[in-house]
């Protein structure tokens, strides 16, 4: 498998953007909605399945678009190919606050196991596949069920983390228990389980769910500090009930709304 190689930059802090520079005939495959802006030249194809190439048969896409359907991602991705003579660009951003990771599996092993939707873009000739869990536990209270994607092959994929990301290194045997919403992805060699965590005032008072992800070394295992599912639970739980907010603390309420410049009535 020989993925194109790829340049790339990333920019920004909070919302950040990647910009990949191709060389003629280089192409990169992305999610569909990421994609962000691109120079003249580039023609951008939507394909079936992965765009890896490794089987070109109509029952080979298909089951290559099949896998992507089990990870909730849609059936088609979009490639970016640099049809010109010079170098162009093509940049993709973030779907919501966070930092982009830059991989290159071929320092990873050839394979790197990430949460389903953390996947943003990656070269052309990547696969993009699932990863089943062999285990009952993880399955059914892992966060991510018995399914997370697989990323395989020798380029550079980029994948998006939640907040702020963090990358730990654990020695062989070593342990790191971790939120089951809050793993981003890691090394092949990572060994993945669930552990309950004990005790009934944790269990029924703890607010912070009835499971760890436990990650055993060795290997390589980066961490977000806000995963969307937690934002998203925010956000719903500050949308007013009823038609009525909560003021943001002004002892004036609604009329304190009006002065400070809030006109919805």
């Amino acid at each position: 498998m020989n993925a194109h190689e790829i340049d790339f930059e990333i920019f920004g802090e909070e919302m950040q953007y990647v910009e990949i520079e191709l060389d003629p005939q280089e192409a990169v495959v992305a999610e569909a909605g990421s994609f962000m802006m691109m120079e003249t030249d580039i023609k951008m194809n939507t394909i079936f399945g992965d765009g890896s190439n490794q089987d070109n048969s109509v029952l080979g896409k298909i089951f290559s678009a099949g896998k992507r359907m089990l990870t909730g991602e849609s059936l088609f991705m979009t490639a970016f190919l640099n049809i010109g003579q010079g170098k162009k660009k093509v940049s993709f951003a973030s779907p919501y606050p966070g930092k982009i990771l830059s991989i290159d599996l071929s320092e990873m092993g050839g394979r790197f196991i990430c949460q389903k939707d953390a996947f943003l873009c990656a070269a052309k000739g990547v696969s993009v596949g699932i990863e089943f869990s062999k285990k009952l536990g993880r399955g059914l209270f892992g966060g991510e069920g018995f399914i997370m994607q697989k990323l395989e092959g020798d380029g550079m994929t980029f994948i998006h983390a939640g907040g702020t990301l963090a990358k730990k290194t654990l020695l062989p045997g070593e342990v790191l228990k971790v939120d089951t919403g809050c793993i981003v992805g890691f090394t092949k060699d990572v060994d993945y389980d669930i552990e309950f965590v004990g005790g009934i005032r944790n269990t029924v008072f703890g607010g912070e769910g009835l499971f760890f992800a436990t990650l055993r070394g060795p290997g390589t295992v980066y961490i977000q500090s806000l995963p969307f599912s937690r934002l998203a639970g925010r956000v719903l739980a500050s949308i007013p009930r009823g038609g009525k907010d909560k003021g943001e603390g002004s002892i004036l309420g609604t009329l304190g709304d009006i002065v400070g410049g809030d006109n919805r009535f």
